[in-house]
């Protein structure tokens, strides 16, 4: 029997290359029976054929890529089912089988993609018609299995693939007179390599592994490279075409029960990538099937569907930016007091932020150790930071503390601090007298450039520490303003001489990440946080509100670019470079300093909780994924 055809009898396929050859007629004397039911010397005599013909045909035409899409309909489980069953409807007996990915106009990995996208709603038809197969029909002879050139086993899958191949590489009657109309073009023309077929197969294989794959921890797809040492967390996402979203989208929004997690997370990255890529109706495609699929949920019961809506609202925005009134409402909320008390419960309830706050407060009282009388400079004050520290002073015997809080009086995060931070100083004035420590609460204004010890009050025979936590991650760099605030600030307090100057930050690339990086990262990111809330904090108003703070945090990050990124984290091995620019050199920690910390944890501590001192700087994370790094410099 002859090798596999077109049903417009034009084309032979195997897994190569394509070949156009003259319409054959069957021949009695030959078997009956598929390309693996032949014997070894007739398989041979067709893969000479294909060789010469492939050298014959080579130089005679080249295959060009579909550029309409008017005759195309999309696919649907029904084509599958027919394909599998050996028919078809009535009304489609006539027709090849079409699929649709909004045009193939685009590039052969672009249409490769869409197609495998296509393809997700066949896979369990194909798995139980293989199944099937397998129980009745005999394995084929080795010889045979040796010459098959690679070919799937299953009848079904073959056909399926063979269907794919045709419809990337099928020219028409139509592309035939295109083509001698128009002058030869050998740069735009198109065959489909080798590789991109071995990458179909293999997509076709993870989309049914990923059925039974169980489901990872509440993180995205991560991009290629974040030097954030995160590798764990970051599994390699690459850049899918445009195409690839709207197929996904098309898919998703054809079937009516609600879809995965998986699913939920390739649609964000895809919406992702096309937003990176100026593909605007792609990513809203992608975004709609997201949420007819029902997978977002400020107020879902899983921290998935959490930041699944978050990261959603923060692509949208992007998709159709909101009036300006709106946008500026949404900064206000960023830097208004209600969205601080938020990230003051974050930093107490979240073990990450509390741990590495602790550390800090470690450091200060090392550095600080014999002197009676401490000065606090603090840029960005703690609540639960502070409190603890007062207790750590009074363990010390420290008899008095005085804390100045400086604010920049130019940034945005400045509008609610002269309202809030007078009732924080009171609150820690009373629990520092009943600990038996004098306290006093000062508020500074003055900008980066204006920071002096005079302006601050520094008296002689005072230990001066500076306290940095969260603060320059909030402070325009480069990237942002000429003047270079954050780099200006670190200058002037190294020209205070503190003793020590302790520095907590989020490990993430909020600042000069492209969009794509940054959206994986900060989707691994946050859902790590999320996910460390749910396994060890209490469900209340408390939580809540962090909760809240914490889908901010990520819009702003993910939605805003310029000056309306106010979330401007850096990993940390940027901020040691800054340090160092700057004149720091770092303190060693303490080598008792992560048991110390642990103790905080509980007991037992919480099984995804990891502390890990690494090369003189303390790493805070969840499930393997670093969420804050805590460090000392002098």
């Amino acid at each position: 029997m002859e090798p596999w055809r077109d049903p417009r009898q034009a084309y032979l396929y195997g897994l190569g290359s394509p070949m156009h050859m003259p319409p054959q007629q069957h021949r009695p004397d030959q078997p009956v029976g598929g390309v693996l039911k032949r014997s070894l010397g007739e398989i041979e005599r067709w893969q000479h054929q294909r060789q010469v013909a492939l050298q014959q045909d080579l130089y005679m035409r080249a295959v060009r890529q579909r550029t309409a899409a008017a005759h195309v309909s999309p696919i649907s489980s029904v084509d599958i089912a027919a394909v599998l069953g050996g028919g078809a409807p009535s009304h489609q007996q006539q027709q090849p089988l079409i699929f649709s990915c909004s045009g193939l106009g685009g590039s052969p990995s672009s249409a490769l993609s869409s197609l495998t996208t296509a393809s997700r709603a066949a896979i369990p038809l194909i798995q139980q018609h293989v199944h099937r197969q397998a129980q009745f029909a005999p394995p084929p002879p080795p010889s045979v299995q040796a010459h098959a050139f690679g070919a799937p086993s299953g009848g079904s899958e073959l056909s399926i693939l063979q269907e794919l191949e045709k419809q990337l590489l099928g020219d028409d009657d139509d592309d035939d007179q295109a083509a001698e109309a128009e002058p030869a073009m050998s740069g735009t023309a198109s065959t489909l390599t080798s590789s991109e077929w071995e990458d179909t197969i293999q997509r076709l294989n993870s989309i049914t592994a990923a059925a039974a794959a169980p489901s990872p921890p509440t993180s995205f797809p991560a991009a290629a490279t974040t030097p954030n040492n995160n590798s764990n967390y970051n599994a390699g996402m690459t850049r899918s075409p445009s195409n690839s979203s709207t197929s996904t989208a098309s898919s998703s929004a054809s079937c009516s029960p609600p879809i995965s997690a998986t699913t939920s997370r390739q649609l964000l990255s895809e919406a992702a990538l096309a937003i990176a890529d100026g593909n605007l109706e792609a990513a809203a495609a992608s975004l709609a099937a997201l949420k007819r699929g029902g997978a977002v949920s400020p107020r879902g019961d899983s921290a998935e569907h959490r930041l699944a809506a978050t990261m959603a609202g923060a692509l949208s925005s992007r998709i159709a930016p909101s009036a300006p009134a709106s946008a500026q409402r949404d900064l206000a909320d960023l830097c208004g007091a209600e969205h601080r008390t938020g990230c003051q419960f974050l930093h107490d309830v979240s073990p990450c932020f509390r741990l590495a706050l602790d550390a800090a407060n470690i450091c200060i009282t090392d550095a600080v150790a014999g002197h009676r009388a401490v000065h606090l400079v603090d840029f960005d004050v703690s609540g639960p930071q502070h409190a603890a520290l007062i207790q750590r002073l009074a363990d010390r015997r420290v008899s008095s503390l005085r804390v100045t809080a400086v604010i920049d009086p130019t940034s945005p995060f400045a509008q609610c601090l002269p309202a809030t931070l007078p009732a924080v100083g009171e609150r820690l004035r009373k629990l520092a007298e009943r600990a038996g420590v004098e306290y006093r609460f000062r508020v500074v204004s003055c900008r980066a450039a204006e920071i002096e010890a005079s302006r601050l009050g520094c008296e002689p025979g005072e230990a001066l520490a500076v306290n940095l936590a969260f603060a320059l991650s909030h402070v325009p760099d480069e990237s942002v303003s000429p003047a270079n605030p954050r780099d200006e600030l670190l200058r002037r307090v190294r020209a205070l001489g503190p003793r020590v100057v302790t520095l907590v930050e989020q490990e993430l690339n909020s600042n000069t990440a492209p969009l794509a990086t940054r959206f994986t990262d900060a989707s691994a990111h946050y859902g790590a946080i999320l996910d460390s809330l749910d396994a060890t904090a209490t469900a209340g108003p408390d939580r809540a509100r962090a909760e809240e703070a914490v889908a901010k945090m990520a819009a702003n990050a993910v939605g805003r670019d310029g000056a309306d990124r106010l979330e401007r984290c850096e990993v940390f091995g940027k901020w040691r470079a800054r340090f160092g620019m700057a004149g720091f050199r770092p303190v060693a920690l303490a080598p008792g300093i992560a048991d110390q910390v642990m103790a905080r944890a509980g007991t037992p501590p919480p099984p995804g909780i990891v502390v890990k001192p690494d090369n003189g700087v303390l790493r805070l994370g969840w499930m393997g994924r670093v969420v804050a790094v805590a460090s000392a410099w002098r």
